[in-house]
């Protein structure tokens, strides 16, 4: 009779096989791709795109979830600590991967130690837009405005840390000004609420800015990346309107939770990649003012670490609290 302890190991051995299985042999079900923030959001928009092409690539349906909640803390926090059994995939953004690390003294999760890179997927300008309402038509008419009556403002981000809260606190702390923060849970809430007037301005993702600013229900002024973008060849950078220093672009990343096999970690990056040069697709992220990257996962991890390093100083500087 063979010892009990054989058993044991008999039945663990199924678990261990999937825990361990090769990139040849993965995916062998249904893929998660997990994004914390509310449909309709940039990161959602992107993991739509990609998502097809991808699960044809794998032989696997993918399938996005939205976990939003506490600025995309939530859904990514819940990542980190799900199975590494290479099926939970998590596509976020600047804020839950770098700058809450700094912002919250008790983030559930540590996004350098709890989760694994696997590919820097895109990045995009944000364009600071203003509602009808506040009357002016260039970054300085708006930002002379918000100076001469402090307080008096709204302007919007899609959550505290998040690039968009962070370039307008920037700006706000660069031109001596005060306006009240409102968060939302995605982009188009807030866009929506500066079409209705609740909000004055905000730096949002173009992708809820444009359509609103080609149909005249506000206006777009400028973009925060370094240099003009070739998508929105129309509108300069806030450089170009007299403010200088603001480099202030959302990124989306995939990543794993830690432990997942390198062997899979590198497969999915190659095959993200390789999607993200698909003619189609890149027609589809150019509509949505994506600019593709498809990093490998050394270069994410290498990116992520320079972002901290750069955007820790400004959190500091500027004092910045989770309910800002």
């Amino acid at each position: 009779m063979k010892h009990p302890r054989f058993w044991l190991m008999a039945l663990a051995m199924p678990a261990l096989a999937c825990t361990h299985v090769s990139a040849q042999e993965w995916p062998q079900r249904v893929v998660r791709i997990v994004v914390p923030f509310a449909a309709g959001s940039s990161p959602d928009i992107l993991a739509r795109i990609v998502n097809d092409k991808l699960a044809a690539r794998l032989g696997q349906p993918l399938i996005v979830e939205n976990r939003p909640g506490a600025g995309g803390n939530t859904g990514t926090s819940q990542v980190a600590k799900m199975a590494a059994d290479g099926h939970t995939f998590l596509l976020s953004v600047n804020a839950p991967l770098v700058y809450n690390t700094v912002l919250y003294k008790n983030l559930p999760y540590d996004p350098f130690r709890d989760l694994v890179p696997v590919t820097l997927a895109a990045t995009t300008p944000n364009v600071c837009a203003v509602s009808n309402g506040l009357g002016v038509d260039s970054v300085k008419g708006w930002l002379d405005t918000a100076r001469r009556n402090p307080g008096k403002y709204n302007f919007a981000s899609t959550g505290n840390g998040s690039i968009s809260h962070l370039s307008m606190e920037l700006i706000k702390l660069k031109t001596n000004s005060f306006a009240v923060h409102f968060p939302y849970a995605s982009s188009g809430q807030a866009v929506t609420a500066m079409i209705q007037g609740d909000i004055q301005f905000a730096c949002l993702p173009p992708v809820a800015i444009m359509p609103q600013a080609r149909a005249g229900r506000l206006k777009a002024l400028a973009v925060t990346s370094v240099q003009r973008s070739p998508l929105l060849p129309e509108l300069p950078t806030l450089k170009e309107s007299g403010l200088d220093d603001i480099q202030a672009s959302p990124w989306f990343a995939y990543m794993a939770p830690k432990g997942t096999s390198p062997a899979v970690v590198q497969r999915m990056s190659r095959e993200i990649a390789a999607v993200l040069k698909d003619p189609d697709v890149q027609r589809h992220l150019q509509t949505a003012y994506f600019d593709p990257v498809g990093s490998t996962p050394e270069e994410l991890a290498k990116f992520m670490r320079e972002e901290l390093q750069r955007w820790k100083p400004v959190i500091e500087r500027i004092g910045l609290k989770p309910d800002m």
